[in-house]
């Protein structure tokens, strides 16, 4: 693109706004049964942060000539509200630091209009987070969620008949395999609106009685450090790229997989940023901490219908800033001891009866990781939602041409998703201004990902 048209939109999209057409608040199809009024937080639901987890699906303009926007909100506001009959603590309030109130308040629903010079086949040829940051309700991404709706929804139409679906769901009530699980029969239940359907949307909440407080006090979420001086990026790695990241290492780890390998790259990088950006790095020790999905880790796993925020994370410790330089293999093998270790400890063991001692074991661990050196640790965290089927949500119109979040708001933080191609990955990478100023020119990241590409999808025209 021409650099005088790209000036032009930049400008244009800094002033642009969407036409807000309709604000409802969605309510179950059916009242929730009083013996199902309160929802006890479980223990990890309890340590999440109280903020809005954001996930947005851009869609191509329905089959037909002329999309009918009113018709197509219909079909979701109906569908919507037989999911939440289902789905009944996402339409409650919290009540407090132990429960949810599922009291059938409703959902927040907005319907926008983003036109002008803005269709789908322009945001996907070149993503930009001020167009995403617009698609969600009152701008309430990342940001506290203790009062009000629970759930929030904007659905905006562009000029070309595109659409995209903007989802808000509080982090109490579940992580991003909760709120992927939640979309995904949302858009069945669109699909297909008979009863016998709606019987086989089944999600389980009941991860209080999985990991319960046991005598431990009421916890208070994580705090969350946002900042000011910060940046977020969004770095792209082609599968074919990925591939050969990991035949590099092969002799030296067995099967390495995408997440390891591209977790790696990013932490290297991110340890040269920091080394380069700052004039004393041996006073900066660091620590990734790799959050990592427990349904599949325990014993036996759990369904993927498990909902609430069934998360937890093991350190990774390679180096100090101004060390020496650490490989993607030494990265991975520490990966693999810890979450081995801490898989064997407590993820293995979580249906015995020494769960709530460990449990209390691995909380005092944790306070021991984040306060080693005092506050001159950088801690890190990267987060993975590869595997979770973005893609498979299907509304009717078929898959989404691109799935994102919104820009991260949270600095030392890694987001990571599956790409649309299937084998790639993309990834949210938020730093201080300065590591990002080196973070986006290391050599060796920048082998395997490109910054900001286009979303990769085939024939733009038919969006």
């Amino acid at each position: 693109m021409d650099a005088s048209i790209s000036t032009q939109h930049n400008l244009i999209y800094s002033t642009m706004q969407p036409q807000i057409v309709s604000r409802q608040s969605i309510k179950p199809s059916s009242p929730t049964p009083p013996h199902l009024r309160t929802h006890a937080l479980s223990l990890f639901d309890q340590l999440a942060p109280h903020m809005y987890v954001p996930l947005v699906f851009f869609f191509r303009r329905p089959h037909a000539a002329s999309p009918n926007p009113p018709c197509t909100s219909h079909f979701l506001q109906r569908s919507l509200s037989a999911t939440l009959s289902r789905y009944y603590p996402f339409a409650g309030r919290i009540k407090d630091k132990l429960t949810v109130d599922c009291n059938d308040e409703g959902v927040t629903f907005l319907e926008a209009r983003l036109e002008g010079v803005v269709t789908l086949a322009e945001i996907l040829e070149g993503p930009k987070s001020e167009i995403v940051e617009m698609l969600f309700v009152d701008g309430l991404q990342w940001k506290h969620s203790k009062m009000g709706p629970l759930l929030a929804i904007q659905v905006t139409y562009f000029q070309c008949g595109g659409f995209a679906v903007a989802v808000l769901l509080s982090h109490k009530l579940g992580d991003l395999a909760t709120l992927v699980k939640f979309v995904t029969d949302w858009g069945f239940l669109t699909r297909d609106t008979s009863t016998s359907a709606q019987h086989t949307v089944n999600p389980l909440f009941h991860s209080a009685d999985l990991f319960p407080l046991g005598d431990l006090p009421p916890m208070s979420g994580a705090a969350i450090e946002e900042g000011k001086n910060f940046t977020c990026k969004r770095f792209v790695f082609e599968a074919s790229k990925i591939e050969a990241l990991k035949r590099s290492i092969s002799d030296k780890v067995k099967n390495p997989t995408r997440v390891e390998v591209v977790t790696a790259l990013i932490y290297i990088a991110i340890i040269s940023a920091l080394r380069d950006s700052n004039p004393n790095p041996n006073n900066h020790p660091t620590l990734l901490l790799q959050t990592m999905n427990l349904r599949t880790r325990m014993v036996p796993p759990l369904p993927e219908s498990t909902m609430g925020n069934i998360v937890s994370f093991f350190p990774v410790a390679a180096a100090a800033a101004g060390e020496r330089e650490v490989e993607v293999h030494e990265v991975v093998g520490v990966m693999r001891k810890e979450m081995g270790e801490f898989c064997d400890k407590y993820a293995k063991k979580y249906r015995t009866e020494e769960w709530v001692e460990l449990i209390k074991k691995r909380l005092n661990e944790v306070r021991e990781i984040l306060s080693k050196n005092g506050k001159s640790q950088l801690v890190y965290r990267c987060s993975s939602g590869c595997k979770f089927p973005v893609y498979g949500v299907d509304f009717g119109w078929g898959g989404a041409a691109w799935v994102t979040m919104a820009a991260l708001r949270m600095k030392n933080t890694v987001m990571m998703m599956d790409d649309k191609n299937g084998g790639g990955i993309e990834a949210l990478v938020c730093l201080d201004d300065k590591e990002m100023g080196g973070f986006q020119h290391n050599e060796e990241l920048l082998a395997y990902a490109s910054l900001n590409p286009t979303a990769n999808c085939a024939n733009y025209a038919n969006y």
